[in-house]
């Protein structure tokens, strides 16, 4: 990421999202009453909020949100200041981390049966997702391999073991 003085913002456009952010956090703690989720449940939220986050900063289906203050083509922000700066946090899936798991765990907190359910949904799908790069990423070294074991020795690569 970029200094600030590289880029078209002011350190009071990263404090108004900033004080965005604790705005929200502490209407979380003025209108939930119960405790934090049990640590047993940090996980399922942690799977969930890395879900979350992907899907709004990465996917498709979270160009809505980002077309507004980011250019798709480069994933760049638009604009100057604090629409820049909004730009940058939607693009940023470690910012955009902390802000899923406020949503996350205020949701929780409210509705405690229907967080739970959000997040296990969310959950199953992070897992999902790292199942399908696992089985890309072994399937497609699999198929490397076969390919290099159908060439006759004298086209394998130099260095490799025959």
């Amino acid at each position: 990421m970029d200094p600030v003085t590289e880029t078209p913002t002011e350190p009071v456009d990263y404090a108004a999202i900033n004080a965005i952010w604790a705005g929200l956090l502490g209407g979380v703690l003025t209108l939930t009453r119960d405790d934090a989720p049990p640590q047993s449940e940090l996980p399922v939220l942690g799977l969930a909020a890395f879900a979350l986050t992907k899907a709004v900063s990465k996917e498709k289906v979270g160009t809505w949100m980002r077309e507004p203050l980011v250019d798709e083509a480069s994933r760049t922000p638009k604009g100057s200041r604090l629409r820049y700066a909004a730009g940058e946090l939607l693009t940023c899936t470690r910012c955009m981390g902390t802000w899923t798991s406020l949503a996350l765990i205020g949701f929780r907190l409210a509705r405690p049966r229907e967080g739970k359910i959000v997040s296990s949904i969310l959950a199953t799908a992070a897992i999902n997702d790292w199942l399908q790069a696992t089985f890309t990423h072994v399937t497609s070294r699999a198929n490397a391999s076969q390919r290099l074991a159908d060439e006759p020795l004298e086209n394998w690569p130099a260095g490799v073991a025959r």
